[in-house]
């Protein structure tokens, strides 16, 4: 019976074995990579709002300019299309408002960004703005990249 009671109080040396450890270090590898791809998928996201946010303001702004010069606006005089540049024989406002906003669509946006204003019922502004974001720019079959676009309509 002393025999049997000696057995039982024996123990085993404690700590871990290398293949436990291994197995740790691999699940946190495999849960921190996750978290990277987490991080990087956020970044790209975050980028892509900034975006629609800077196309948003720049689309207001001109309705804003446009509704300054209300006249002219209502005249057709802001009219313009995508890669048109404001005509020479246009009022200087209204060349000066197209000039800075097609400036900053070019600037701020990537692609470049550019955008148009069309008229309709004489009081109800189109304003359409596009810009190519970060992950259609490169095609793997060749094709002409995609192009994103914002629209708004507002009335003078």
């Amino acid at each position: 019976m002393a025999k049997l009671k000696q057995n039982l109080t024996r123990t085993h040396p404690a700590g871990f074995s290398l293949l436990e450890v291994l197995v740790g270090l691999i699940i946190l590898a495999v849960g921190l990579l996750g978290l990277a791809g987490l991080q990087v998928m956020s970044l790209r996201q975050n980028n892509d709002a900034y975006l629609r946010s800077q196309a948003t303001l720049m689309a207001y702004d001109i309705l804003d300019r446009m509704r300054a010069n209300r006249s002219h606006a209502i005249d057709g005089r802001y009219e313009i299309d995508f890669d048109e540049s404001p005509a020479s024989s246009l009022p200087d406002a209204v060349k000066s408002d197209l000039a800075l906003w097609k400036g900053a669509l070019s600037a701020t946006l990537p692609g470049p960004g550019d955008g148009s204003i069309e008229m309709s019922d004489n009081t109800v502004v189109v304003v359409t703005i596009k810009w190519q974001e970060k992950k259609f720019r490169e095609t793997t079959d060749g094709a002409d990249t995609e192009w994103l676009e914002f629209t708004t309509q507002s009335e003078l």
